[in-house]
């Protein structure tokens, strides 16, 4: 079977949080399944930079009133589409914002030309690869499917929810500029309170809607968590279901894991101290101070939680552990977080920041991973950790709730328990979180055991991958699709 996949953000090209790493090994994943996917990016300078050889395969001369370029090209096992516009995404600073951290105001466009593109492949306009299939993945390429209905192109689509908070709104006056017709401006396509949302028309016409946790998938048909639009969801539940994420098995591997100093597995586990030092000398921690190293991975912001957190990491440092903090996000919590590390020199860091060699030496020379979502559609951090033998601090949410097992009394008797889970959602509740698990670190026993049981855990894609491959088949054997074998795009199209 033939897939294409649309997305904003790839691993290892291009990474802002878990999107990336889902869109990078699902491909590799469906592989064993038969399943061929080229995925469409958009062509930001990291990714161009990055591409030795690309083929051209077609000019658009006027997408969206731009002209781009569609590549081709392999990268580390992935096959890929490149939107070559530079006009749309040769410019300083990430995928979504410019340097100065705020949103490129003309992202409804970027992404709408990224979402266009999509549709011209899926109607033909490369001659001999046509794909059975196309999976489109958050707001950014939710426009796909509408464009494709808008051309009667009426190939199976996926629409995959990776965080529900984000919906691509924008006013109603750009629905010329997107090159759609006013009847697509209607309560059943674009209309969102009287703006335009990207992925409402996605939701609208997608044939089948995922999100990343079966749990999730229940949450965001209830007010609290539906951000609005539980409503289109709740009329479209019988399409609606959760796949828990997997993680890339070789990537996140302590027993091999280029980026850490010392390699060990669940049966040598006393080596995570070599890496913890390592750790503690990178961020200027006191490296002979004995207790646990309380470490968060995570984009700091309201939704993870993190505001509590610079009320609570007083908690670990009174109890005598040391924290680390490693990401970026809002520039409050960023502050009050730096306002707590400066109480508690020597014993609290934080680095405002990102890069993955470090994320990976935190979760191996960590004790614990705290992540205090307030919603959190699946999580990859805890995963993760759980690999590497760190454990889980995490709020009773999402995909959380189905991925840690909470360590009462009842989990560790049956030697189940893989962290600690806590619920409400509130800055007591993580404060009462934190202490039970410097408590489980006070018996050495104890701790290991969670620290084995977590590392046995399975999250490997072959479960989730076996669960998106059958919808896929269901969706093309309905469509009435013949699955074509797989083909090489070069020859097919030049």
């Amino acid at each position: 079977m033939r897939v294409l996949s649309v997305t904003s953000e790839i691993f290892p090209l291009v990474k802002t949080g878990g999107l990336a790493d889902v869109t990078g090994s699902l491909p590799k994943a469906l592989a064993a399944l038969g399943i061929e996917t080229t995925t469409l990016i958009p062509g930001y300078p990291k990714v161009m930079e990055q591409l030795k050889s690309a083929t051209p395969l077609v000019t658009f001369e006027d997408l969206l009133g731009e002209k781009a370029s569609l590549l081709h090209t392999r990268f580390e096992g992935l096959s890929l589409f490149v939107l070559d516009a530079p006009s749309l995404y040769d410019r300083p600073g990430g995928p979504y914002v410019d340097e100065r951290g705020a949103d490129h105001p003309d992202n409804w466009k970027r992404f709408a030309a990224l979402s266009l593109a999509a549709a011209e492949i899926a109607d033909g306009v490369l001659p001999g690869w046509v794909p059975e299939l196309v999976h489109t993945h958050d707001w950014q390429s939710a426009l796909t499917s509408v464009y494709m209905r808008e051309r009667n192109c009426m190939t199976p689509v996926v629409l995959t929810i990776h965080n529900l908070a984000f919906q691509g709104q924008c006013g109603a006056e750009l629905l010329d500029h997107l090159g759609l017709p006013p009847h697509a401006y209607s309560m059943d396509r674009l209309e969102y309170f009287g703006d335009i949302s990207f992925l409402k028309g996605g939701l609208q016409t997608a044939d089948a809607i995922t999100t990343v946790s079966p749990t999730y998938a229940r949450e965001i048909l209830t007010p609290r968590f539906g951000m609005g639009m539980d409503g289109v969801l709740n009329a479209r539940v019988s399409v609606l279901r959760g796949i828990v994420n997997g993680i890339d098995l070789d990537i996140w591997d302590p027993s091999t894991d280029p980026h850490l100093p010392r390699n060990y597995d669940v049966g040598s586990l006393r080596r995570k101290r070599e890496n913890r030092a390592v750790l503690l000398e990178l961020f200027g921690l006191d490296a002979s101070h004995e207790g646990p190293v309380f470490s968060a991975v995570s984009r700091l912001t309201w939704q993870k939680g993190f505001d509590m957190f610079a009320e609570t990491a007083d908690e670990v440092v009174n109890n005598g552990g040391m924290v680390i903090v490693f990401g970026q996000g809002d520039k409050d919590i960023e502050q009050a977080l730096l306002n707590t590390a400066s109480r508690f020199a020597g014993r609290m860091a934080v680095h405002v920041g990102y890069d993955e060699p470090t994320a990976h030496l935190i979760h191996g020379g960590s004790d614990a991973i705290v992540q205090p979502s307030r919603f959190e559609p699946c999580g990859l951090t805890q995963l993760y950790a759980l690999r590497y033998g760190c454990v889980p601090v995490v709020s009773r949410t999402g995909g959380l709730s189905e991925t840690i097992i909470d360590a009462n009394d009842a989990a560790m008797s049956a030697r189940v328990a893989t962290g600690f889970q806590f619920h409400p959602v509130t800055t007591d509740g993580l404060r009462l979180a934190l202490r039970r698990a410097l408590h489980a670190y006070q018996d050495p026993k104890m701790w290991a055991r969670l620290q084995n049981q977590g590392m046995k855990a399975k999250f490997s894609w072959e479960r989730s991958a076996q669960q998106y491959a059958a919808v896929y088949a269901n969706l093309v054997r309905k469509s009435g699709q013949v699955v074509a074998p797989a083909a090489d795009i070069r020859r097919a199209v030049l």
